[in-house]
C-alpha cells in the first residue's frame, strides 16, 4: 500500500526552494497529490501532500528532505496521513465553493474574527485567503481614500443560509465592513458587461435636485420624489410631475449644472480598467440624456439610455419625449444591450441605488446596491457602502498589482 506523508515547510523566503524540495522527491519517484504555497513578509509557508510509490520506502526520502531542509535553514513537519483520511479529503472537493469578499478602508482583526468565525459556525471552511489591494503604506496620507480587500475562498454547505447571511450582513454595519458572498463557479470568472445608474451611483447626488434647485422649486421636488420612493405614486409619475415643475427654465442651465456634477470617487478608475480588460460598459439612467451623453464621452462608456427632456425656444416644455425610463425598461435595456453584444445575463453585472434600479439589478448575473438606503441594500445579493466605485474590481477578482501591470501595458 503506497505510504501518503504532509509535509509543512517554513521559514525564510530565498530563490530555489521548492525547485530542490521537488529535486528531492522526484529522487525517490514521488507523485505529488497536492501543493500549496505562500509567502507573507518573506516569510515561506509551503504544504506538500506527496505519495511514495510501493517500491519506495519512507525513511530515505524523510531523511533526505531533513538535510535538503537543514541546508536552507528551513523548518520541516511531516504527518502520515492515513488511507481513509485522504479518501474523506478526496470527498470534500464535490462540495460548493463561495467567494467571500471583505471591503473596507482599512481590514481590522475583529473584522476578520467575526467573519470567519460566522463561517465556522455555519459548517463551512476556509480554504485559502488572498489579499487583493497592494500592501498598505504605514504612513497616513489623508489626501488619498484607503481601501482594503481580502478575498476567502470558502467550501461547503452552510447549515443556515438565511442565519448566516443575516449574521454578515449584522456584522458588516457594526464594523463599518462590506461583504460580497457569491458562489465561485465559471461566470464569476467570465464578467463581461457592467452597468450602471447614473444619479448617486456615477454622478455624486441628483440631476434633477440641481435643475429644480435652478428653478426654485427643490421643495415641490422633493416632496414627489419621497412620494415615489414610499410608492405613493409610481416613479413614471413622480418623474413626470417633477419635470414638469421645470417647464420655462433656460436651456443654458442644463450646462451650467453638467459643469457642477462631481464623479463619484473611483468611477473614473473603474471605467478605465474595465475598458483595459475588454469590459463593455453601459449607463441605464431614470435620470436626463443630456447629462448621460457627455458622461458617457468623458468617461468612455459604450452604452448611454436615459430620458430625453423636451426644448422648445431655448426652454425646457416641462415634459418628457419618447418612452420614460422605469424600473422594467431599465431591465429590458440591459438585456437588449446584453443580446447585442452576444453577452449571457450570467455574465452582466448591474449597479445602482434605488428602488428603480432593483428589476435591472435582479436581471444581471451580479446585481450590486451601491451606497444605497437599506430597503434597497436589503433587497440585493451585494452591496458597497464603505468604498467608491472601483471597489467593483475587487469583486471580479482582480488585484491591485494587477491594475498596475495593465497601466504599464498601455502603449
Amino acid at each position: 500500500m503506497d505510504e501518503i506523508i504532509l509535509l509543512h515547510v517554513s521559514g525564510d523566503d530565498k530563490p530555489g526552494i521548492t525547485a530542490t524540495l521537488n529535486e528531492v522527491l522526484a529522487s525517490h519517484g514521488v507523485f505529488i497529490l497536492d501543493m500549496n504555497q505562500a509567502v507573507i513578509h518573506q516569510t515561506l509557508l509551503l504544504g506538500i501532500m506527496m505519495r511514495l510509490p510501493r517500491a519506495a520506502e519512507a525513511s530515505p526520502v524523510l531523511r533526505d528532505l531533513l538535510f535538503a531542509t537543514s541546508e536552507m535553514n528551513l523548518q520541516l513537519r511531516m504527518t502520515p496521513v492515513k488511507r481513509e483520511q485522504y479518501d474523506a479529503w478526496v470527498g470534500r472537493q464535490g462540495l460548493p465553493r463561495y467567494i467571500l469578499t471583505l471591503l473596507s478602508r482599512q481590514i481590522t482583526a475583529e473584522q476578520v474574527a467575526r467573519v470567519s468565525r460566522t463561517i465556522t459556525d455555519a459548517g463551512m471552511n476556509i480554504d485559502v485567503i488572498t489579499r487583493l489591494t497592494g500592501r498598505p503604506s504605514l504612513d497616513d496620507d489623508d489626501t488619498k481614500p484607503k481601501r482594503a480587500c481580502m478575498e476567502f475562498s470558502v467550501r461547503g454547505q452552510p447549515i443556515d443560509n438565511d442565519a448566516m447571511s443575516a449574521r454578515l450582513v449584522e456584522i458588516g454595519r457594526e464594523l463599518s465592513l462590506d461583504l460580497a458572498w457569491q458562489r465561485d463557479d465559471a461566470y464569476r470568472r467570465v464578467r463581461r458587461l457592467v452597468a450602471f445608474d447614473m444619479d448617486n451611483v456615477l454622478i455624486e447626488g441628483e440631476v434633477i435636485t440641481e435643475l429644480a434647485r435652478e428653478a426654485g422649486v427643490l421643495e415641490q421636488v422633493n416632496a414627489l420624489r419621497d412620494a415615489a420612493k414610499d410608492g405613493s405614486i409610481s416613479f413614471e409619475e413622480g418623474l413626470i410631475q417633477r419635470v414638469a415643475l421645470l417647464e420655462g427654465l433656460d436651456e443654458a442651465v442644463l450646462k451650467r449644472v453638467y459643469d457642477r456634477l462631481a464623479v463619484t470617487e473611483g468611477a473614473e478608475r473603474l471605467i478605465t480598467n474595465l475598458k483595459r480588460f475588454g469590459y463593455k460598459t453601459a449607463m441605464i439612467s431614470g435620470g436626463f440624456n443630456y447629462f448621460a451623453e457627455r458622461l458617457k464621452d468623458r468617461l468612455g462608456i459604450n452604452y448611454a439610455s436615459a430620458n430625453r427632456l423636451e426644448i422648445a425656444g431655448g426652454q425646457l416644455t416641462g415634459r418628457i419625449t419618447g418612452q420614460v425610463v422605469t424600473g422594467k425598461r431599465k431591465a429590458d435595456i440591459l438585456k437588449g444591450i446584453a443580446s447585442i453584444e452576444r453577452i449571457r445575463m450570467e455574465q452582466v453585472i448591474a449597479v445602482g441605488d434605488g428602488p428603480n434600479d432593483l428589476p435591472m439589478l435582479g436581471a444581471a448575473g451580479l446585481g450590486i446596491a451601491f451606497h444605497a438606503p437599506p430597503p434597497v441594500a436589503d433587497s440585493v445579493g451585494q452591496k458597497i457602502s464603505t468604498l467608491g466605485l472601483d471597489s467593483i474590481l475587487y469583486l471580479i477578482g482582480i488585484r491591485d498589482r494587477e491594475l498596475l501591470e495593465a497601466a504599464e501595458n498601455v502603449v
